[in-house]
């Protein structure tokens, strides 16, 4: 059986103690890219819920994933065809 690994991070003031299989040192990477995305976000418009600032990090965030999926696959298309 294997254990959880467990880590506290903090993300735009806030503490999640956070459990699973995933390696510690990445969850803290992940947190910290978060954050950073989060505290951006809010620096432009103070008004924002914290709410709001996590949405509009999620959707920057996705856009960028999406961005690199498809450059990616075209990667891939151009490699098949060579």
């Amino acid at each position: 059986m294997e254990s959880k690994n467990r880590v506290t991070v903090e993300i735009f003031g806030e503490l999640y103690a956070l459990k699973g299989d995933i390696e510690p040192d990445r969850v803290l990477k992940l947190a910290a890219i978060v954050d950073k995305r989060m505290k951006k976000i809010a620096k432009t418009n103070s008004q924002l819920s914290p709410l709001k600032v996590s949405v509009l990090a999620a959707l920057n965030l996705a856009d960028e994933y999406l961005k690199l999926e498809q450059d990616y696959n075209q990667l891939i298309e151009m490699l098949k065809e060579k």
